[in-house]
């Protein structure tokens, strides 16, 4: 019986150490099932091991890497029927496969269990238990053999970062195991030799013990050392808050159009018939307004989402509703027609969408689509529809301080008049309320709704909506200049505000019962304002049908101004709404190596470590590739001009040419040249050419004094140019350079400094 505990005493602490990594990281997930397939993989991979373990060593893997795929292939599929994945089950393997890592790091928290983001814990945990087996019960080499469930458990630690509680149970759990295993474990058979000869109790006595006495003593020296030298990092580090490895993955990014669709109702206003979606309440009273995205950022030039868009599952976290608020669950199934972009209508706040896959943004409560809308598009969103306690609104104050500076930010070059009229509304209303009522009856009873007035929201837009004369076009304007300078104005009296983007459908003959066609006519803007223990409180600032607006000059008349034309740089309306390119993901895959040493040890060693280089090399990779990819794909042509810019500099710093700070652009390019001519005279070779960064230096100085002239097509021209220079001087370096070259670090760090 003691030979039987002692023989499973091992296996059964592996198994356990393995599943606790599971545990760990089943807390930033919703749901069992990635606790379960990781406490599956852990039984069966060291199963397996020890059940054939007097087969030949080479066996070994072969046999384990087929029950994996088997496995694999069983859990993948159970998580693809639970999240109503209706895509084939070989589509489903390579997508996860290929997308595992950034979808688990860019996925919201809590992560719903599906196959991409179970299949990389899973392979893990199941190589883990092969090679701790391996090492620790063929070999006999116990603690050699923790070294991969340890650093299954370093890196999942690392992978919950700071997303979830201190994890004291499960750690004392794992420490617990690994001296089961310690206890248990068989002794190593040390070879067996030719007798030797008894020697006496005289002279063999002493030598024992002190050869007894010394192991102990040295081992317990080392311990207290390292225990002294070691407490104060480690004690640091445990009060410390952990790393979050998600902000070095890119999250999924949207264009220009997306990030500001407050552009786009001028367009709506001018086909007023155009069919975006449809969309039919299945729980919860009445038509709801359907919102589209939440604008929080204002730079003086446009309103944009702002947003940090996370993956994230079927259920979304909870909005906690303000006090004294109610909240009604609403249903509702939405199909596409002509809506493009990747911004998806919902009714606020959504707690749940199925039918497709999304991205959320917590915060602002905005959804989008990472693949893009498309015609024909259905899925159905579940709502928290909160009904806000208006009681207390007159009386109540508006929150300050670091929390809602984002909301009050005005950034420079607010035109004279704006700030005058934001001070007279102010002065003569004291509460917040008041300032914002007074705001909201001056827009609506001063200016007209004009469907064909000019796009635009930046200052001088703003200002020639407010003041330019009435005969030219001014003082009328579509609710987004309604709701911008609502918001604006409100943002100068102290008041948080932000803008929102949506629809208000209307019933209408034709459609099937229950079903109401959303058009063009139904998108509309409209402000919102933060109240202390209320929430946000919508306003209507736009002017009831059938009225004439007073003459502005009547209520306010401010100091002469020098020039009331209209803006020259107010964008063309445009006519519809254009679609957005789909995303390109794109993982390396890397290769492993065979070990030098015996077969036993190698099998075991070899894949910890190959699994540990695995990871660093993959990371690295992911995040100079993201690097790279936000620079060359901003939204902005300024900013990729300036990555391309960056690009360059980090090539030639990893070339050991790096430009000195004092250069023009003039002078960076022909540094560039000279690097690029050297590094082709040492090759014999022949190489393609890098070309020159004449281009590039053109568009940097005109970025510098005159940006609004840089167009997409130059700053695209300007990133190829930058990728096919950096791409004929990393030709030009010897193999092993270039292989260093993709995996130095040195491009995360110099961007971190630069932003620092």
């Amino acid at each position: 019986m003691v030979r039987v505990i002692r023989a499973a005493g091992l296996p059964v602490a592996l198994i356990g150490m393995i599943a606790l990594c599971g545990v760990l990281l089943g807390r930033v997930y919703s749901g069992p099932l990635l606790s379960q397939a990781v406490a599956g993989a852990a039984v069966l991979s060291v199963g397996i091991s020890t059940a054939v373990r007097r087969l030949p060593s080479w066996t070994v893997a072969p046999l384990s890497v087929l029950a994996l795929a088997g496995y694999t292939v069983l859990v993948l599929r159970l998580a693809a029927q639970r999240a109503e994945l209706d895509a084939p089950l070989a589509q489903v393997l390579v997508d996860a496969a290929r997308n595992g890592i950034p979808r688990m790091l860019t996925a919201m928290i809590p992560v719903e269990p599906t196959p991409d983001t179970l299949v990389i814990p899973l392979v893990a945990a199941w190589l883990a238990g092969l090679a701790a087996t391996e090492v620790s019960g063929r070999a006999g080499w116990v603690l050699l053999g923790y070294t991969a469930p340890v650093a299954l458990f370093a890196g999942t630690l690392y992978v919950v970062g700071p997303n979830a509680d201190a994890a004291l149970p499960p750690t004392l759990g794992f420490v617990a195991l690994a001296a089961l295993g310690l206890v248990t474990a068989p002794g190593r058979t040390a070879p067996r030799t030719a007798p030797q000869t008894v020697a006496t109790a005289s002279d063999a006595e002493p030598a024992g013990r002190l050869r007894r006495l010394i192991g102990p003593v040295v081992a317990l020296a080392v311990l207290l050392a390292l225990v002294f030298a070691g407490a104060p990092r480690i004690a640091g580090v445990v009060t410390a808050t952990p790393v979050d490895p998600r902000r070095y993955v890119e999250p999924p990014q949207v264009d220009s159009l997306d990030e500001s669709p407050l552009n786009r109702i001028s367009g709506w206003a001018l086909n007023p018939d155009q069919h975006l979606f449809d969309v039919t309440p299945l729980a919860g009273e009445g038509l709801p307004l359907v919102r589209l995205a939440v604008l929080n950022d204002y730079d003086g030039v446009t309103w944009k989402v702002g947003a940090t868009y996370r993956a994230a599952g079927r259920v979304l976290p909870p909005d906690p509703p303000p006090p004294g608020a109610t909240v009604e669950q609403a249903v509702q199934r939405l199909t596409i027609a002509d809506l493009s972009g990747r911004l998806l209508p919902a009714v606020p706040t959504p707690s749940g969408v199925e039918g497709t896959r999304v991205a959320y943004d917590a915060e602002s409560g905005t959804l989008i689509r990472p693949e893009g809308l498309t015609a024909g598009l259905t899925y159905t969103v579940t709502s928290a529809r909160q009904r806000l306690d208006l009681s207390g609104l007159p009386v109540a104050d508006v929150p300050s301080g670091p929390g809602v500076a984002r909301l009050l930010t005005v950034s420079d070059g607010v035109p004279e008049q704006v700030q005058q009229l934001a001070d007279q509304l102010g002065e003569e209303n004291g509460a917040p309320y008041d300032r914002a009522v007074a705001i909201e009856q001056f827009l609506a009873t001063h200016y007209r709704v004009a469907a064909d007035a000019a796009s635009g929201h930046s200052y001088p837009n703003l200002g020639f909506f407010l003041f330019g004369p009435r005969n030219a076009g001014g003082q009328e304007g579509t609710s987004e200049q309604f709701a911008a300078s609502f918001a604006v104005l409100a943002r100068l009296l102290g008041l948080p505000s932000r803008v929102v983007v949506g629809f208000s459908p209307r019933a209408e003959g034709g459609a099937p019962a229950g079903t109401v066609a959303v058009r063009g006519a139904d998108a509309f803007a409209w402000p919102e304002v933060l109240f202390d223990g209320v929430g946000w409180v919508s306003f209507n600032p736009m002017p009831q049908p059938d009225t004439e607006p007073r003459p502005v000059e009547e209520d306010f008349r401010p100091e002469p101004e020098k020039s009331e034309e209209p803006p020259t740089d107010a964008p063309t309306p445009s006519v519809a709404p254009s679609a957005s390119a789909s995303p390109g993901d794109a993982l390396a895959e890397s290769a492993a190596g065979s070990g030098r040493t015996r077969a036993v040890i190698a099998g075991g060693v070899s894949g910890t470590v190959l699994l540990v280089l695995a990871g660093l090399v993959i990371a690295l990779l992911t995040m100079r590739r993201a690097l790279s990819r936000r620079r060359l794909h901003a939204p902005d042509p300024r900013e990729r001009v300036t990555g391309a810019w960056l690009e360059v500099g980090d090539a030639l710093r990893l070339a050991g040419r790096p430009p000195p700070p004092d250069l023009t652009a003039t002078e960076f390019a022909g540094h560039a040249a000279e690097t690029a001519a050297q590094a082709a005279a040492r090759v014999k070779k022949l190489r393609t050419a890098a070309p020159p960064l004449d281009d590039l230096a053109e568009l940097m100085n005109r970025d510098a004094f005159a940006p609004d002239d840089i167009d997409p097509r130059q700053a695209d021209h300007a990133g190829t140019q930058a990728v096919a220079y950096v791409s004929a001087l990393r030709a030009h370096r010897p193999w092993w350079r270039r292989l260093l070259w993709s995996l130095h670090p040195g491009p995360l760090r110099w961007a971190k400094r630069r932003r620092g």
